[in-house]
Order: structure tokens, then C-alpha cells, then sequence
């Protein structure tokens, strides 16, 4: 399926990347039919002859190239969130394809790791202590995100630029009704989704995000489903780190001059810079969070393996097997006590004597 959507779009001429038909060429389609093509050889292979390490290693590999093309599928969720619409519809179908291809690739990689649907379940938990030092240094990171954004929503002047100034260039760049609603109400929809982050990153560390809490009413006690913030958090995970990794890295060689730095919609380059260090160090501090609590969430809460089928388990039995069979096979030779100076030996018994 993916490889025919790359396809139809090199035929029909639709970029996969941004507006309009010639901006990268057919290059990214071409990477989606190539990236589409291995996996269905790969896992057709799988299929034939099993999970071998060769093919779970190519497996991989697939699985790390569709997680770079579902890069930004964060930002088109938000988008359609809130009303707008995506800058390009190809771009963002070809984003959903390929996070859903990274999911079953990675799946199926890890197919001879699964334990069986009725292993036990390991009890609510919170995670280690550096895990949540981790989920604190994501939180702490948008307090300054959101007292800038709180500051232009509620009229106030940051970076050289109004409140007002802001709405206006958020309608000038088509934001949606509902945005500019919030904005009129002093509320910034970007603080809401930090917000909305924190919540989850919290959830991810701590045991009400194992089993619903009481304030959830009618679910309480329930067991929340790993797939709930596991699938968030990994889209979060992989559209804010690489995104606020790398801008941060550009803000850095901006401020030493090795790079320009555009100003943009702001009075001069230096504010447009302090905007940057604000929000990429944000993006990139709470993006890493999300990364390591999402995997200390998926170790919590996997299935225990089964102490009579594990692989480990399986090998004592046969290595046993074999020790018992060879002991079978092997005949007993027992010492025959012998008369020292005429006496018998103390060891002989009555069978002994001669």
C-alpha cells in the first residue's frame, strides 16, 4: 500500500514535500516506493522463513527510515485539531502511512518476543527515579514556553511584538476561527497542548497513568490500554526531539554567528532569536522526556513471559534432558571391597563373601 502511494504520486507529479509539484522533484516519491517495496519483500520473506537475524536487522533498518518520513505528523494533528488546514495533503497522508508502518515494522521485529496472551500482568508502578527527573526537567522546560505565549494572548508585549501584533499575524497566516477565539479569550492554544503534554508525561511515570484514577468515575480501576499514551507519546516523541534537537543546534550556531538567523515576523533578528531559544529548547528538553518515559511506560507494562515457555527456561529442560539420557547410558561400576590380612572389609556386605 505505501508503495503505491509513492507511486501514484511520482506518476501523477504530487510532491510529497510542501505545496506544488515541483519543489523536491519525484526524489521523495521514488524514497517512499523503494522504502514501501522492501518492506513488503522483507516481510514477505519473514513469512517464508521465519524471524532470521538478517531480516529482523533489515527490519529495522525500514522501521527507522518510515519513522523519518512520519516526521512532523505531530504538527498536522494539531493542525486539524484546531479547524486548519494542513499545508499539503499528500505531505500528511504520506506522514499517517508511514507512522503506521513504523508501528507494525517494529511489531513485527519483535514478533518472537511477544509472550503469550495470557502471561500475567505486571502490577501499577512508578517509574525509577531518573525517569521522573527526567519527566520534571520536561515540565520545568515550558514554564517560559508558556509565560511567552500567555503574554501575547493576554495583550501583553514580548520579543518586541504585541499581543495585537500577534493576532494579526495569526490571521494573516490563516489560523483558524477557534484559534483566534482562544487568542480573543487570552488563552494560547499551544500552552493548552504543553499543557495537554505535561499531563501525559506525567501519566507515562507515575501509576495513575497504569490504572484509571478515581476521578475518571465509571472507569476507575480499570486498566488503561498501553496503546492510550503510548501512541501520543511516541508521535510526540518523534516530531518534538529531532525538531527541537536540531533547531536548538541551529539557535546555537545563530548565536555564535557561524549561521543568520531570519527575523521574521519580529523587529530584529536578536528577538526572533530569543523566540527560537524559547520554544526549540522547550520542544527539545520535554521531546527527550517524552522518549524516556515512553520507554520505562512500555517496560512497566509489558506481559510477563511465562517461567515454562521462556527461551532461557526451554534450554534448562533440554540441557537436563540430554545429562538424564547419557546418565541412563552409562553403566555403574561400584568397588568391590577386598580381605586385607585375612579380615573382611568393613564396606562388604553380605552379598560379599565369597
Amino acid at each position: 500500500m505505501y508503495a503505491g502511494f509513492g507511486l501514484a504520486c511520482v506518476l501523477s507529479g504530487t510532491s510529497l514535500i510542501g505545496h506544488g509539484t515541483d519543489r523536491a522533484g519525484a526524489a521523495p516519491g521514488w524514497a517512499v516506493v523503494a522504502v514501501g517495496t522492501s518492506t513488503a519483500l522483507s516481510c514477505g520473506a519473514v513469512a517464508r522463513y521465519g524471524l532470521r537475524p538478517a531480516l529482523r536487522w533489515l527490519l529495522w533498518t525500514l522501521c527507522a527510515l518510515a519513522g523519518l518520513a512520519a516526521f512532523s505528523l505531530l504538527m498536522d494533528v494539531i493542525t486539524l485539531m484546531f479547524g486548519q488546514a494542513v499545508d499539503s495533503w499528500p505531505a500528511a497522508v504520506n506522514h499517517a502511512l508511514a507512522a503506521a508502518g513504523t508501528l507494525l515494522l517494529a511489531a513485527t521485529a519483535r514478533s518472537d518476543h511477544r509472550p503469550p496472551d495470557d502471561a500475567p500482568t505486571q502490577p501499577p508502578s512508578a517509574a525509577p527515579r531518573p525517569v521522573q527527573l527526567a519527566a520534571v526537567a520536561g515540565t520545568v522546560a515550558f514554564f517560559p514556553y508558556a509565560a511567552m505565549k500567555l503574554t501575547w494572548a493576554s495583550g501583553g508585549t514580548f520579543a518586541g511584538t504585541s499581543g495585537a501584533q500577534m493576532r494579526a499575524i495569526s490571521r494573516r497566516n490563516g489560523a483558524s476561527d477557534m484559534w483566534l477565539t482562544l487568542e480573543s479569550w487570552g488563552l494560547d492554544a499551544t500552552s493548552l497542548l504543553a499543557a495537554l503534554g505535561v499531563f501525559l508525561l506525567w501519566g507515562l511515570v507515575r501509576p495513575w497513568g497504569q490504572v484509571f484514577p478515581r476521578w475518571t468515575l465509571v472507569l476507575h480501576g480499570r486498566r488503561v490500554p498501553r496503546w492510550l499514551p503510548l501512541t501520543p507519546a511516541l508521535i510526540g516523541a518523534a516530531t518534538l526531539a529531532p525538531y527541537g534537537v536540531i533547531g536548538t543546534g541551529y539557535a546555537a550556531l545563530a548565536t555564535a554567528g557561524v549561521v543568520p538567523m531570519r527575523q521574521g515576523d519580529f523587529p530584529s533578528a536578536t528577538d526572533a532569536l530569543l523566540v527560537a531559544w524559547i520554544g526549540l529548547s522547550a520542544f527539545a528538553v520535554h521531546g527527550l522526556a517524552l522518549t524516556v518515559a515512553a520507554r520505562s511506560y512500555w517496560t512497566r507494562t509489558r506481559r510477563l513471559a511465562d517461567p515454562a515457555t521462556g527461551p532461557e527456561h526451554q534450554a534448562a529442560r533440554e540441557a537436563r534432558s540430554r545429562k538424564s539420557e547419557e546418565n541412563r547410558g552409562t553403566v555403574s561400576i561400584r568397588p568391590c571391597p577386598v580381605r586385607r590380612h585375612g579380615v573382611r572389609h568393613p564396606a562388604a556386605r553380605e552379598d560379599d563373601r565369597p
